[in-house]
């Protein structure tokens, strides 16, 4: 397993593999042994202007999660918007009827099935569409992450500290097989995007509602991740989805850890080996 979730990246060839799975050391999180989820655990949060769920990608109960967390605010009146990595800002739900066809919804958010799997995200962003509310996606689109390489800005976004973490993350990330020539340009992209995503949560907040982001792991790390970008005076948590049985604690820089179902291992390094490998023929 690799150190933290990152995410699909189609920018250079290692950027594809920004998906992988990926994790901080322990910290001082609360953590909690959920085994079945219960819609408590998750209006135990409240009240805050977002709360936002950091996923394990290929982690199914996440994804059900993300369902359930959804419909128990909507059902309440509670969910001001649902926020999405899995789909470009400016993308949206907004107009849909609450009778909308999955086929719209998905066009309107011009949905990559290659990239994210609508059955697995699909259940989360319908709920939200019956119950009402809009969903906006809040990633970046190509030609803002090619800028985003570019642009020395995004070296001053973070600390000191939390920028070169972000570098090491890269690294490891993509099991330092990166030439170092693409790690400041890939950790520009990082920050842009959570600065992306920090922006578009915030423009959906609504006072005595809360706003949802389901988003990679490290996206919600409160020290480097999205937190580290928001404006003026706003009230989040970020949970960190963990499966049983890894190695890792995951604490730190998460205000919770819910424990989740384990996942079968899987060497996320030896595919991204054969992802760099010339085509044959």
């Amino acid at each position: 397993m690799l150190r933290r979730h990152f995410t699909i990246l189609p920018v250079l060839p290692a950027l594809g593999w920004l998906g992988a799975c990926v994790s901080r050391p322990s910290g001082q999180a609360s953590t909690h042994a959920l085994g079945a989820y219960s819609k408590a655990a998750l209006l135990a949060l409240l009240p805050q202007d977002a709360i936002l769920l950091g996923e394990q990608h290929d982690a199914a109960e996440h994804q059900s999660i993300h369902a359930l967390a959804t419909e128990t605010l909507a059902e309440r009146g509670l969910l001001a918007a649902l926020v999405i990595e899995m789909a470009e800002a400016g993308r949206s739900t907004q107009g849909l009827t609450t009778d909308a066809p999955e086929t719209q919804v998905k066009q309107n958010l011009a949905w990559n099935d290659r990239a994210w799997s609508w059955v697995s995200y699909g259940p989360a962003i319908m709920a939200a569409v019956r119950a009402g509310v809009a969903v906006f996606g809040a990633n970046l689109a190509r030609e803002p992450m090619l800028a985003a390489m570019r642009d020395a800005m995004h070296d001053q976004r973070l600390s000191p500290a939390a920028f070169e973490r972000q570098q090491q993350d890269i690294r490891e990330g993509h099991c330092g097989l990166l030439p170092e020539s693409q790690i400041v340009p890939m950790t520009r992209v990082q920050i842009a995007r959570d600065a992306s995503m920090a922006q578009t949560v915030q423009a959906q907040a609504k006072a005595a509602k809360t706003v949802l982001l389901l988003a990679g792991t490290a996206h919600v790390d409160r020290t480097a991740g999205i937190p580290a970008h928001w404006r003026g005076s706003f009230r989040a948590i970020s949970v960190r989805l963990l499966p049983s049985g890894s190695a890792q604690s995951g604490g730190e820089g998460f205000d919770q850890v819910w424990r989740t179902a384990p996942v079968a291992p899987k060497d996320y390094c030896a595919e991204f080996r054969r992802s760099l490998r010339p085509a044959s023929g």
